[in-house]
């Protein structure tokens, strides 16, 4: 969706507004319908910010490969508006209606991110309500570049991007997809490992990696590659399901946008819980419904009422944790947690992506990495039955202990159980304490350990 110049500046300034309008010293939060976080968080009182406006993309720039975007933009509609010029954001997350303005503080992770790093890492500028109520620009180098370096991580407990200026790459019409078999994680790691160092497989060009783990001996390394011209696509939209795709074909290919949200259709393959991969549902499911956030807002009211696990209990059957959680290790670790992980979490199928920092001067102060590191993403969202003599977090719990036992860490949009000190050690506590004071002095915004562990 296309937005004047003048409509952003009318949407600053209804925003401004609306702030002054909240009591002195009284908390700040937005008003959302929708998110893609996957951990609670206890009901508010207090009446939100509303910043439905700051949906849109004021300008691409083909010749500079930028775009403009205001920071409540779906990656859905910006890449609607950026294909149109032949152009893409350098990362992608995998789901429609994750917004530029969350990936950015959240973290975002991609297919292409061996080589382009988080979505925060080809952002140039942003405005940014912070909680003193002020709209600052950050950009590296300006007078609020300490805001830019620490916005990504902290989860709107800084403030909210109203307006981002990102860099976008040429894309072509088609991908190739090359799905490559491994019996044993040792030998998938170390090809995933090759390919994202090279940026090429048997001589061309890997313009995307990621990987599926089936189980302890089914392993799959996916490359994509751009091309101009393709015998055939595949379509993952309706009946297909992409997933199933990597078992039985070693060559695929798919149009560009297909591609990019090869992974929304089924939420990955989380969609089979709700039983829409079978195929007498699927043929009569419209296509507008086989979406993530179709899937989020039916998960989410089970959250509310506990339907499933109260049928569970009827049934005699054992309670179950949730367990849904992005991880990232060093490539040399990697193995060694999917051994980890099959032994004793359980949950499959597991998806793997390669990440390493973009620009290997900067620092990102909440969620810094070596440079010079490759690190491997998991992503695992499922439940397990708690055992016997488990509580219903232990296995979360454990994860995050071998997580920071193999020098990982992990995403914050969902369950942490960190103590305080854990959690200020890991994501760099005292930058946090002066970005806050510099930022947020009146404490309005949402303290981050608060809002990301107690859930408040």
């Amino acid at each position: 969706m296309a937005v004047s110049a003048d409509s952003y500046a009318d949407a600053v300034a209804r925003l401004r507004s609306d702030f002054g309008a909240i009591p002195a010293g009284s908390p700040v939060r937005l008003a959302k319908t929708t998110s893609n976080l996957f951990r609670a968080r206890a009901a508010s009182v207090v009446p939100g910010l509303d910043v439905s406006s700051f949906d849109g993309v004021l300008a691409v720039d083909p010749v500079a490969r930028t775009a403009d975007v205001l920071g409540m933009t779906t990656y859905e509609h910006l890449v609607d508006a950026t294909l149109a010029h032949g152009l893409m954001p350098l990362v992608v997350p995998q789901l429609k209606t994750i917004t530029l303005g969350g990936a950015v503080t959240g973290l975002g992770i991609e297919s292409s991110s061996f080589r382009n790093g988080f979505p925060h890492e080809s952002v140039l500028e942003m405005d940014v309500l912070v909680g003193d109520g002020r709209i600052v620009t950050a950009a590296p180098g300006g007078e609020d570049s300490a805001l830019y370096y620490g916005f990504p991580n902290s989860y709107g407990t800084l403030g909210y991007s109203l307006r981002l200026l990102i860099e976008l790459a040429p894309v072509r019409p088609y991908v190739r997809l090359t799905h490559l078999h491994f019996d044993d994680a040792a030998d998938f790691v170390a090809a995933m490992e090759r390919v994202a160092g090279s940026g090429e497989l048997d001589g061309e060009a890997a313009d995307f990696v990621d990987g599926t783990v089936f189980s302890d001996h089914e392993h799959y390394v996916t490359v994509g590659t751009f091309v101009d011209h393709a015998p055939f696509t595949s379509d993952y939209t309706g009946t297909g399901i992409y997933y199933r795709s990597i078992q039985n074909r070693y060559r695929d290919y798919l149009t560009v946008r297909d591609y990019l949200w090869r992974w929304d259709t089924d939420w990955f393959w989380c969609s089979r819980a709700l039983g829409v991969q079978q195929p007498a549902v699927r043929r009569i499911v419209p296509k507008r419904y086989l979406r993530s956030d179709v899937y989020a807002r039916i998960v989410g009211f089970e959250r509310r009422h506990h339907l499933a696990a109260t049928l569970d209990r009827w049934r005699g059957k054992a309670p179950r944790e949730v367990v849904v959680q992005d991880i990232e290790v060093p490539v040399e670790r990697a193995a060694a947690f999917l051994e980890f992980f099959h032994r004793e979490i359980g949950i499959d199928p597991i998806w793997v992506c390669p990440v390493r920092q973009r620009q290997s001067d900067v620092v990102w102060d909440l969620y810094s990495f070596d440079p010079s590191t490759l690190y491997v993403n998991v992503g695992f969202w499922s439940s397990v039955e708690v055992r016997p003599g488990d509580s219903d977090t232990d296995r979360n719990r454990m994860i995050e202990r071998v997580v920071a036992e193999m020098d990982g860490r992990k995403s914050l949009y969902s369950t942490a159980f960190y103590d305080r000190d854990t959690f200020w050690a890991t994501y760099n506590g005292p930058a946090y304490e002066v970005l806050k004071k510099t930022y947020d002095p009146g404490g309005r915004l949402a303290d981050l350990y608060d809002k990301v562990v107690r859930q408040r």
